[in-house]
């Protein structure tokens, strides 16, 4: 397989709206919940260019198709990995850690003093993926409160506390 990482490009749009839309499905798969991301959640997409810009977003391209897309939202010295996807289809080729790279080596030419990257705690593998690319560092933890029916899952312990995710 051959691919390129380059700069997001306005001609770009449709397949990275198509990316974060699979990207939703996938939460949607892992949480069990078919209302993540509403109707169109290739919306968040625009909301994304509208809020972020483009100037801190790269694709994977392969043969002509958007296959990956890795943003770095930058505010004052620190710096986070948002979004990163890569199409299903094309897990486990290298996509992922190219696209890492890439937004690794911005955030070092940038000299921002933090780069993180938060992804959803079910999100066991991408978890493991970021740790092998150097994420081995904590440092925040969300906690919640759920007063909905949610169906968590299995404990796992954290400073000696179960936390359930």
């Amino acid at each position: 397989m051959s691919f390129v990482v380059r700069k997001y490009r306005d001609a770009d749009l449709e397949e990275c709206r198509f990316l974060w839309h699979e990207l939703t499905e996938w939460h949607r798969e892992i949480y069990q919940d078919s209302t993540i991301g509403g109707e169109h959640p290739e919306d968040y997409f625009d909301k994304y260019l509208a809020r972020f810009g483009r100037e801190h977003l790269w694709v994977a391209v392969d043969d002509s198709k958007v296959v990956g897309l890795v943003g770095l939202i930058v505010e004052e010295n620190e710096a986070e990995i948002e979004p990163i996807i890569v199409s299903r289809s094309y897990h486990g080729k290298g996509i992922g850690r190219k696209l890492v790279e890439q937004a690794v080596s911005e955030a070092r030419q940038m000299k921002v003093r933090f780069l993180s990257v938060r992804p959803v705690v079910r999100n066991i593998q991408t978890i493991r993926f970021l740790y092998k690319q150097g994420f081995q560092n904590l440092g925040h933890v969300e906690l919640f409160i759920d007063f909905s029916k949610y169906v968590w899952r299995q404990e796992v312990d954290l400073f000696g506390c179960g936390f359930k995710f």
